[in-house]
């Protein structure tokens, strides 16, 4: 548990956190300015559980995820299993580390190379991390993809030869290789039918109770984020706005961009009166993000601080965070609460 009072804190747990990410920053310098891909994101993540990101495409989600991973190598302070700093390691040691971090990509279809077997792609983890012996990999293999609903004798065919959802639990069967305890998804149903998308989110839950797992679920579906996480973070514009167990935030968010993304969630039945708020302007620009609240250009509930002063990260209610001046006063409706006042 951190001690930084800006630094949110994970729902209660007993021992230390599998992942805690300390004020993180993925700058890229250019021309026009730097943009702020990721700007001073801060979380606990503890063993067992699952954190889900959401937010517009392009605030930043996919880039904490991978920065993280040091995919992309940017300054901040990562710890893995409350001891070792990722953001300082060489690459020897950031090559061992990776057994315990791995990653379900977001494409099944680009993710997988045409040109090797499902021996070779799920196999490759294991070979580069020192099982050289092509008898055990086929073995390993073989369990692998039975885990994940696939046939051991496919090991032999190409990625061409099967749908996407099932190049995804090849892509999962990759991930889970080498026993990781964390598991970072990068929308890994985004790309897959309704349908499909129940059947791996399923498996990731069922495999999570199986092995023990922890997950970091990046999504911009709340609908898939609610069904899967323990908490949900929400991004905007690199920042995290918000974080809250998934319950509480959906229920009662204390920010109004949750509250304006909630609203977009599809009501499944038609009886039920739908609340749509739809938010005028534009995203802001990373790179030249506007004085104050981020969002207030944007934001409909917005007054004069709003525009002048950065709004600082305070936990607004038991377990949860929110980053707004107005976040006390604010009674914004969940999607629970429409459910019952309709």
């Amino acid at each position: 548990m951190t001690d930084d009072a800006n630094t949110p804190l994970a729902l209660r747990s007993s021992g230390p956190p599998l992942l805690s990410v300390h004020n993180l920053h993925t700058y890229f310098p250019q021309e026009e300015g730097t943009v702020k891909a990721v700007d001073g994101v801060s979380f606990d993540l503890y063993p067992g559980r699952t954190l889900g990101i959401v937010g517009e495409s392009g605030c930043g989600k996919s880039m904490t995820a991978r920065s993280i991973l040091r995919i992309v190598d940017r300054p901040g302070r990562i710890v893995a299993g409350a001891v070792v700093d990722v953001a300082t390691l060489d690459k020897t040691e950031l090559r061992a580390l990776r057994r315990e971090m791995q990653m379900v990509f977001q494409d099944p279809f680009t993710s997988l190379n045409p040109r090797m077997t499902l021996l070779d792609i799920v196999g490759e983890p294991l070979r580069v991390h020192g099982m050289k012996k092509r008898r055990e990999r086929e073995a390993r293999v073989a369990e692998l993809l039975r885990l994940v609903g696939l046939r051991a004798e496919y090991m032999r065919r190409f990625p061409h030869a099967f749908s996407g959802g099932e190049r995804q639990r090849i892509g999962i069967a990759r991930a889970f290789a080498l026993h990781p305890r964390l598991v970072i998804a990068d929308e890994p149903v985004s790309a897959l039918d309704v349908s499909v998308q129940a059947q791996i989110l399923n498996l990731l839950l069922d495999l999570q109770t199986e092995l023990r797992l922890t997950y970091l679920f990046v999504a911009h579906d709340l609908s898939v984020v609610k069904h899967i996480s323990d908490r949900v973070a929400v991004m905007y514009v690199g920042q995290l706005v918000e974080l809250a167990p998934t319950e509480q935030l959906f229920m009662a968010p204390k920010h109004p961009y949750t509250d304006a993304l909630l609203s977009a969630v599809p009501e499944p039945d038609p009886r039920q009166r739908t609340r749509r708020i739809v938010l005028q302007g534009e995203v802001a620009n990373p790179a030249d993000p506007p004085s104050g609240c981020y969002f207030h250009p944007r934001c409909p509930h917005a007054i004069e601080v709003c525009r002048t002063q950065a709004p600082t990260w305070e936990e607004v209610a038991p377990q949860h965070f929110a980053r707004c001046h107005r976040a006390h006063e604010l009674q914004l409706i969940g999607v629970e609460e429409v459910a019952r006042t309709t």
